[in-house]
């Protein structure tokens, strides 16, 4: 009767396979390696092109300058160098619907201003806006890292990555000791640091000679040296601030994994492995990896943008379709996975959560029917159509799941892109991984919630 009657959500580790547990592992050393390869969006989007052309994928371009496609065609479209969408064409023509998987690639971090450098207190210190929902106070007396692109004079590109290299040198936000915080303790946290003093060390050593800004004048020269740049250059740049060093296992049975970005990297590989599987389908198959999220969605590489759209609308006169309904269509027939991390329950701050709706470290990947902030402002609710559709893929395939929302309904909430794609008609749910210390320089996930993310959204391209 229990057994019948009763839903409960056991621990996955505890529902795995024989010979699956290695799986487990060996998938999250894939995804380790994805993470440190993708520090920023710009990163992750040169690693998913680099995994997709080596699955045979061709460029959205080249189709153009065919002329045609067709199904099984496996086709990549890049958004200016920040986000992708990868797909495998199906059977059915797109006004038919599609198949989609949406996660985002941006990450809360610090980005550098337009005129960054400046010399103070016989340092030299670079001048950061940060990026996305933070904590500040989590930023100071870590070692930091630099990546980014910048432009020279002729209009040249440069990567620039520094501070990953056992070799290089790292970057550091400076804090007040215990000695002199008195005033600094009595103060709320979100003013204990505040933004204007998240300015970073990059050097202290002065140019022979100089009197005036020559600690400035010194990291210019090197910079000069190193990369052919000069000052008028980070006007035309984006560099970001990022923790040094690689994702690493946490607990001695290393069941876990601490990371800078799992918010949303950690979704984004797992549809990203589950769409270069995906050979031949009835309905095309879509993976969806966007930027912007963390800042609202906005601009033109951002889920708000017409690209997607735009690429739909050109695959769509490729089939022969030139009405405009023809991508409405598309949209409002499609069925989607918003694939976006939710807050699993931390029993070092349990009252923020409702115990019997929250989801928990270890039980898998998580279904969340709305998001939004209190009463379920700006968020989408899934209907219970697609919510049982979902349940009866997921559990056909075996897939450890258990449902969740963010947080208690007064406490705060958040948001992802399934409002956006909701509005164009299509039938959405969030689905990701829960994950503690969200937004964090470093953040945790589980390893048998990643692995089952990844289980969860194969399944939903394969039925």
């Amino acid at each position: 009767m229990t057994e019948n009657l009763i839903k409960k959500f056991p621990s996955a580790w505890e529902q795995l396979k024989d010979g699956e547990k290695e799986k487990v592992f060996s998938f999250s050393e894939e995804y380790k390696t994805f993470l440190d390869n993708g520090k920023t969006e710009r990163e992750s989007t040169e690693e998913i092109i680099k995994l997709a052309k080596g699955k045979g994928y061709i460029s959205f371009e080249d189709v153009i300058s065919k002329g045609s496609f067709k199904a099984g065609d496996k086709i990549y479209a890049e958004n200016k160098g920040k986000g992708v969408v990868l797909f495998v064409i199906g059977e059915e023509s797109l006004e038919r619907g599609m198949k989609i998987i949406g996660s985002h690639l941006d990450a809360p971090r610090l980005d550098l201003k337009a005129q960054p450098l400046y010399e103070d207190g016989d340092l030299a210190l670079l001048k950061t806006h940060y990026y996305g929902g933070v904590k500040k106070y989590q930023w100071v007396a870590l070692p930091l890292a630099l990546h980014g692109v910048i432009y020279n004079k002729k209009g040249e590109k440069i990567n620039i990555v520094i501070g990953e290299e056992d070799s290089d040198p790292v970057f550091y936000i400076t804090d007040l000791l215990p000695h002199l915080a008195k005033d600094q303790m009595e103060k709320k946290m979100s003013e204990g640091i505040i933004g204007e003093s998240l300015n970073v060390l990059i050097g202290s050593i002065p140019y022979n000679g100089e009197k005036d800004d020559a600690i400035k004048l010194n990291v210019l020269k090197l910079l000069n040296e190193k990369y052919g740049i000069v000052e008028e250059d980070f006007t035309v740049a984006e560099l970001e601030i990022v923790p040094a060093g690689k994702a690493r296992d946490v607990g001695i049975d290393r069941s876990m994994i601490a990371g800078h970005g799992h918010d949303d990297r950690v979704c984004a590989f797992a549809s990203l492995k589950a769409v270069l599987e995906v050979e031949n389908p009835k309905k095309t198959v879509v993976g969806l990896f966007v930027d912007k999220e963390e800042v609202g969605s906005q601009g033109n590489t951002g889920m708000e943008s017409m690209f997607f759209e735009n690429i739909i609308a050109e695959l769509l006169y490729l089939e022969g379709v030139t009405s405009h309904l023809g991508v409405r269509r598309a949209m409002a027939n499609s069925r989607v996975l918003s694939a976006d991390v939710t807050a699993g329950f931390d029993p070092n701050f349990p009252d923020v959560s409702d115990k019997r709706n929250t989801p928990y470290i270890g039980k898998g990947v998580t279904l969340t029917k709305y998001t939004g902030s209190r009463g379920k402002s700006g968020s989408n609710d899934a209907n219970a159509e697609f919510l049982s559709e979902i349940r009866n893929i997921f559990n056909e395939a075996h897939v450890a799941w258990q449902v969740g929302e963010l947080g208690k309904v007064d406490q705060g909430g958040g948001g992802t892109i399934a409002y956006i794609l909701a509005n164009k008609g299509a039938e959405v749910v969030d689905c990701g991984t829960p994950m503690l210390s969200m937004h964090a320089p470093i953040e945790l996930v589980s390893k048998i919630d990643l692995y089952n993310t990844y289980k969860a959204y194969k399944a939903f391209y394969k039925a």
